[in-house]
């Protein structure tokens, strides 16, 4: 950093407490339907981290850009705070989760403020409060009045380190490892309380195709885990067991069903492996659902197919998994890779019966099964009275003819376990009573609080006793309080409603103004949350809109999943070592800096490179702009409304225009690329010569507020610099229309003059040029470049001929109509030829300040002959003299 610099520091801290004296970012209670952004809510680990800096820096340049736009914003910000890492941190250091919680609240609290982000404090929320978590509880006690709460036996997912459960969505990759530790995950069986989310299964799907504003890689990812099948449920007869349940989605294929298997949890399997050894080996110690290939045991049983009659052996198998479908399955190695595969591996037979839509009047041929199935529909082939259908048509017959068959749904999603066997969370709010059963805590008994924190292994809430025990609020006898506390997802499934009405004493949010200020516009934050918090946030505001009043049915219309923060490649980690310190960063370089870096490096979806030489540069960047701010106030110029100004001023609009889109639509590092080129055009044009006020403050105003959302404190600086009144954070956002691509033909046709001009200057080796002429093609050849972007007739000179003004051209109008015909594909339309004479004129000063020679923007009227055979619409002939 160079000594030199801005004193960053005292101009961070000036601002912060100027926004924060004027009440900048609060959002007043009565304000009609603000523009709501929102960034994911931290977990509140104690520092924050180069991944929320990014996330944050994105959600306060967006606000504030609305803000400048004349939007009411709502910009809120609490935090996570309840969680395994909490609890275990207190075990460690032997204190108490809420202390260490409340500790890491407030240093990440002040390094936010420190960052410049612009939220309304005032509406700030902490999960792990009795205030928020008593609605989570009322929120249960509501589910479970609608029948979407049920407590049930079930085989859950256990992690033994966090010596906790964990719903599907937190098991992670083929090795199924805890989304917190990497622990391998094990199987229990336990008592757990669930949120039916599967009642809402069909409109969570069907709805995702209405969310335009989510990414299609998140939609795509909900679909999956959702994972809707329709097909048919029927029955196969197991020899000394009766009927099985199946379900296949490809019934047409059950003629060539040569085996049946069973899930190694399956009832049936379980009872084989009390009595075969083999069976049991293989179920304890061989079977590896996630293993690259399918393994199995055969039994000594068949199955009867209830459309053929035939028996067929039984299997236990490793591929066929108990939570999906019926943990039973009917197998077509014909029409199933993975069923071909074990096929292969067992030598059981291979038995086509779909084969390919024939062409024609042409007989069906049964396809090659030797090296692989054939999967996709086609028609039916030795299938008895169904040869000749259709695999369409054959599926709802044989649905149909079968007996025991019907129609079936079948999803991968599961119902939510919420239950979990640790002490910082929401409890329960349940009683256990002997006579009654399980019994809701009244909501006039609501927040059931935690007790104070008992440092012990396992649930601390078991050896609560003196806190279990209560009495049972429908009989009154002894009773005891339930001990599992609330998945954390729970808590983020929907506070974005709380920061409406963060201090409501007797509702979770107000419900008039819920259904004024939601759905929140913008959202943003990591795509791991895809199939967790996104989907059960979907979930919850689902079952709000059908019992409590709400008027949307998605929470977030908007959302952006940003990509990570990385250090060489590699996304930063404490395990690796290669985390930078936003702290540092900030004290060594400002928070305008870090952020302005960030945002500039990539598209906030991309994940990019951290590069102190790119957190340099832009430190020196912002110090050049508040030199040039500072010079113009010290001594304003005072230079002519000229050709040179005008381009400036044509800059300054396009500049606003082109970066007000980009804001717009996020492309945060688009904009900022375009306000960082005209500060480069205005630092030129000061360089050049004495710059018209007016042109050149308008410019640097342009610039302040162009950036502000991006690096707000140094815009203030300057804005205050610059003799503005009030914020520059609630400044009207500067305006301006111009056409695109008429700025980007005028823009590629100058610097595509630069660079002829620096080749032509550098091949024939000139050191000293003494003038340069700059020659704009004749109006003929516009004319032919139009007929030929437009023509799609094969032989273009022939059109161009039809011209009478083009054909009196003679052989230029040949040559260049043979250029046209062997560039066609590329062709483009340049700006007209007047245009195209304004843009260079206005633009000569860039060339004779580059090459310190005088520049003639010469019409074709007033060109040589020879010179204008080199000029082309968009290329103009360039004469150089030395």
């Amino acid at each position: 950093m160079s000594d030199a610099g801005y004193d960053h520091a005292t101009v961070e801290r000036r601002w912060q407490e100027a926004w924060d004296d004027a009440d900048v970012f609060r959002t007043p209670d009565n304000v009609e339907d603000p523009t709501y952004v929102l960034g994911m809510y931290p977990y509140p680990s104690g520092k924050l981290h180069m991944g929320h800096v990014r996330n944050y820096t994105i959600t306060d340049a967006y606000a504030r850009y609305r803000r400048m736009q004349g939007d009411d914003v709502l910009h809120p910000m609490g935090w996570d705070a309840f969680g395994l890492p909490a609890e275990n941190a207190a075990k460690e250091r032997d204190t108490n989760p809420r202390d260490w919680t409340l500790d890491c609240i407030d240093t990440m609290r002040d390094q936010m403020t420190a960052m410049g982000f612009g939220y309304d404090w005032d509406r700030e929320i902490t999960t792990c409060t009795p205030d928020y978590y008593q609605w989570n509880q009322w929120l249960f006690s509501r589910f479970h009045e609608e029948g979407l709460v049920e407590r049930r036996d079930a085989e859950v997912n256990w992690c033994p380190h966090c010596e906790t459960v964990l719903a599907d969505e937190q098991v992670e990759g083929e090795a199924e490892l805890c989304w917190r530790c990497d622990t391998p995950v094990e199987q229990r069986e336990l008592e757990q309380w669930f949120l039916k989310i599967t009642e809402y299964a069909d409109e969570l799907l069907e709805a995702i195709d209405d969310l335009e504003g989510w990414p299609n890689s998140v939609r795509q990812m909900q679909r999956n885990w959702i994972g809707r099948q329709y097909g048919t449920e029927l029955e196969f007869h197991v020899e000394d067991y009766g009927p099985v349940e199946a379900f296949t989605t490809r019934v047409d294929t059950i003629h060539g069903a040569t085996f049946f298997a069973l899930a190694p949890d399956h009832p049936i399997s379980e009872a084989l492996a009390e009595e075969d050894d083999e069976i049991r080996r293989f179920i304890d110690h061989e079977a590896d659902p996630d293993g690259d290939e399918p393994n199995g045991v055969e039994t000594d049983l068949t199955a009867t197919n209830p459309a053929t009659g035939e028996e067929i052996p039984v299997y236990v198998a490793d591929f066929v998994l108990s939570d999906v479908g019926t943990g039973a399955l009917m197998a077509v190695p014909a029409h199933d890779e993975r069923d071909h595969a074990f096929a292969e591996k067992m030598g059981i037979d291979v038995r086509p019966v779909i084969a390919p839509e024939p062409d024609g009047d042409e007989d069906p041929t049964a396809p090659d099964v030797s090296e692989a199935a054939y999967t996709e529909d086609g028609v039916l082939i030795d299938a008895g009275e169904y040869s000749g259908l259709d695999s369409e048509t054959a599926r709802e017959r044989l649905t149909e003819d079968i007996d025991s068959a019907e129609e079936a749904t079948q999803y991968q999603l599961r119902d939510w376990g919420i239950s979990r066997q640790r002490y910082w969370g929401t409890p329960i709010p349940v009683v256990h009573c002997d006579d009654c059963g399980p019994v809701m805590v009244p909501d006039e008994e609501l927040p059931v609080e935690l007790p104070e924190f008992i440092n012990t292994t396992g649930n601390p809430l078991d050896a609560a006793e003196e806190w279990q025990r209560t009495t049972c609020p429908k009989c009154g006898a002894d009773a005891t309080r339930e001990t599992d506390t609330m998945d954390t997802f729970v808590d983020s499934s929907w506070y974005f409603l709380r920061y409406v009405s963060p201090a409501l004493e007797d509702a979770p949010y107000d419900r008039e103004r819920a259904n004024d200020w939601l759905p929140v516009d913008q959202y943003v934050g990591g795509i791991e949350h895809a199939v967790m918090h996104l989907l059960y946030s979907r979930f919850f505001t689902k079952v709000l809109a059908d019992n409590e009043g709400l008027e949307h049915r998605e929470p977030f219309t908007n959302l952006l999943a940003q990509g990570m923060v990385q250090l060489e490649g590699e996304k930063m980690s404490k395990s690796k070592g290669n985390v930078v310190s936003p702290q540092r960063i900030v004290e060594e370089y400002g928070a305008d800096t870090a952020r302005l870096f960030m945002m500039q490096a990539a598209q906030p979806e991309r994940d990019f490179d951290w590069s102190e030489e790119g957190v340099q540069s832009t430190y020196a960047f912002l110090e050049r702009l508040k030199g040039m701010v500072e010079s113009y106030v010290d001594e304003q110029p005072d230079g002519d409304a000229d050709a040179v100004a005008n381009y400036v001023d044509a800059e300054i609009e396009a500049t606003i225009a082109i970066a007000s889109e980009e804001y717009e639509a996020l492309t945060f590092n688009k904009a900022l690329r375009e306000t960082q080129d005209l500060v480069r055009t205005l630092r030129q044009y000061a360089d050049y010569t004495e710059p018209h006020a007016e042109t050149y403050e308008r410019g640097l105003s342009a610039v302040v507020r162009l950036l502000s959302p991006v690096a707000p404190h140094i815009a203030e600086e300057l804005y205050d610099e610059l003799g503005s009144d009030g914020f520059v954070a609630e400044a009207a956002w500067p305006t301006a229309e111009v056409d695109r691509d008429y700025v980007a033909k005028r823009r590629r046709l100058v610097e595509n003059t630069r660079e002829d001009i620096r080749d032509i200057v550098d091949v024939a080796g000139i050191e000293d040029p003494t003038g340069i002429d700059v020659v704009v093609a004749p109006e003929w050849k516009y004319d032919a470049l139009e007929i030929a972007i437009e023509s799609d007739a094969e032989n273009l000179i022939g059109e161009l001929m039809q011209e009478s003004h083009i054909r009196e051209r003679g052989d230029a109008a040949a040559d260049y109509g043979q250029d046209l015909q062997a560039e066609r594909e590329a062709l483009s339309m340049s700006l007209e030829s007047d245009d195209e004479y304004a843009a260079l004129e206005s633009a000569a000063w860039l060339i004779e300040r580059e090459f310190d020679a005088p520049v003639r923007v010469v019409r074709a009227a007033e060109a040589d002959e020879d010179v204008l055979a080199n000029a082309e619409p968009g290329r103009p002939a360039i004469e150089i003299d030395d």
